[in-house]
């Protein structure tokens, strides 16, 4: 966890899948653009970013036409359809949206070979079973088979995962949400839901960086203003506590009394009273000076018997 100084946030949430999205899409588009990735936006403030070689294509789009926030897609010809598709909405949270960037970032290093690689065809299921493998560690449990469909949800109930077997429509998985691999969360009366989808032919290593993240029993931090309202009634917010002060060191204190300024010279100072001093009065303060003892003039000494 970084430094409390350093956390964008005033509660920590918890599960994460509740935590909802920071509309903030600067960290998960800096994967990319560290390796060089085209960045270029339009008039209406999306976004679009493009790999050196053209083989693959981020959209942000919050001014898109649906809820589809994040569009990836990657090619193995660059004028061709995509070899695969992943999206996330706008309520994603962040952080999920960033781990599957970064996985990508290290595929697109090791070359087309990862970031194309396609999932075992030979038995498309057991390849898939190695993405789900984090949430089956963190609890979560497959739930009533259902035909064609392996589900996974959390013990609240309020995640689920679902893998689609047998064969799908190309332009269905990329463009809806009947993709092979449909992950989401939030409360259940589905105003603050989150959604995640990836294409058949999406690497498995990719799809693992998101259910890695999802699985994560970290929480997230938020400001609690800004989280919808279903979303803080569902999860759990832990306020975030302002780091102690740091108790000085014997070299703080020497380097203080160092800075001290020296101590003012002592001088009087009149005390101030609540008594009320009686005033002269003003003709007795201009009247001249009385003679007295000390100051009256001497007279000069005249003889015995005289005046």
């Amino acid at each position: 966890m970084p430094d409390t100084e350093e956390i964008d946030g005033d509660v920590l949430v918890s599960p994460r899948y509740l935590a909802g999205s920071t509309a903030v899409g600067d960290p998960a588009l800096e994967p990319l653009l560290a390796l060089g990735f085209d960045l270029r936006n339009d008039d209406l403030g999306n976004a679009y970013v493009t790999a050196p070689d053209h083989r693959i294509r981020l959209g942000f789009l919050p001014e898109g036409d649906d809820d589809g926030l994040w569009r990836i897609n990657a090619y193995r010809d660059r004028f061709g359809p995509p070899a695969w598709g992943v999206s996330f909405n706008d309520n994603c949270p962040t952080e999920f949206v960033t781990a599957f960037t970064t996985a990508l970032a290290q595929a697109y290093t090791a070359g087309p070979d990862t970031y194309l690689a396609p999932p075992d065809l030979k038995d498309p299921e057991l390849g898939a079973f190695d993405a789900v493998v984090p949430l089956i560690k963190n609890g979560w449990q497959f739930q009533h088979p259902r035909w064609g469909v392996m589900e996974l949800k959390p013990p609240d109930g309020m995640a689920t995962l679902e893998y689609t077997t047998g064969r799908l429509d190309p332009e269905k998985e990329l463009t809806t949400l009947q993709a092979r691999w449909h992950l989401w969360g939030g409360p259940k009366s589905g105003h603050a839901r989150w959604y995640a989808t990836a294409t058949t032919h999406t690497p498995t290593a990719l799809v693992k960086a998101i259910t890695q993240s999802v699985a994560d029993p970290t929480p997230l931090p938020r400001w609690k203003d800004g989280m919808l309202p279903w979303l803080r009634e569902s999860a759990q917010l832990t306020p975030i506590t302002p780091p102690a002060p740091r108790v000085p060191t014997p070299l703080d204190v020497q380097r203080a009394a160092a800075r001290r300024p020296p101590a003012l010279g002592t001088r009087s100072v009149p005390r101030w009273s609540t008594t009320t001093v009686a005033t002269a009065p003003a003709a007795a303060r201009s009247s001249p000076q009385q003679p007295t003892p000390l100051n009256r003039p001497l007279l000069p000494r005249t003889s015995e018997g005289n005046p």
